[in-house]
Parts: C-alpha cells; sequence; structure tokens
C-alpha cells in the first residue's frame, strides 16, 4: 500500500470515528432528553464549568500582584460586558481584546 492511501483511510477511519464519538450521545440520550436530572446537569454544569476554567486559568498567578492586574482586569471587564449586555459572544471578543491590547502594550 502506498504512503497516499495509507495516509488517506487512515484519515478517512479517524474522520469516521470523531463523528460518531460526536453524535453517538446525540443518538442514543435523545429518548431520555426530558429526564430531570439530565434538565439539572444542563442548568447547573456550564456555569460551574466556567468557574472551574477561570479558576484554573487563574491558579498559576499570584493574587493580587502586579502580573495579576492585567488578567483581573480583564476578568472584571468580561464581568461587566456580560452583565450588561447579556451575550457571550460580546463579552468573550471584548475580555479577548483587551487582554491582546494588554499583551501587545507589555502589560500582561
Amino acid at each position: 500500500m502506498n504512503e497516499f492511501w495509507y495516509l488517506s483511510s487512515v484519515i478517512a477511519l479517524l474522520a469516521g470515528v470523531t463523528f460518531l464519538t460526536r453524535a453517538l450521545p446525540f443518538m442514543v440520550l435523545g429518548r431520555v432528553a426530558d429526564h430531570p436530572l439530565l434538565e439539572h446537569l444542563g442548568r447547573f454544569l456550564p456555569p460551574i464549568v466556567m468557574v472551574l476554567l477561570v479558576i484554573y486559568s487563574f491558579k498559576n498567578d499570584v493574587a493580587f500582584s502586579v502580573d495579576f492586574l492585567p488578567e483581573l482586569g480583564c476578568l472584571l471587564l468580561v464581568t461587566a460586558l456580560h452583565l450588561a449586555f447579556r451575550q457571550a459572544l460580546i463579552s468573550i471578543v471584548g475580555g479577548t481584546a483587551m487582554y491582546m491590547l494588554l499583551v501587545q502594550m507589555g502589560v500582561g
């Protein structure tokens, strides 16, 4: 088997497996989507995951040091944008843009 067909078959196989792993939960769990446990997890799990991601991203920073101030400012900006507009895209883009601006200016 030449290299082109070997790589093509590997890519096709991995694409199929990836598609199945993404589609399988929707196919299997479609019948139990109205279960109270899944509704509870769907309501409370996303905010908990977001809080864990924020804590994890700041775990190496020393709180209230000079290095922590740009990240803290961006976190406050994201919070303010989200409270003002209630649009996740505006909050994410605003916070990312502010952080990249601070990094390019050498502050972060």
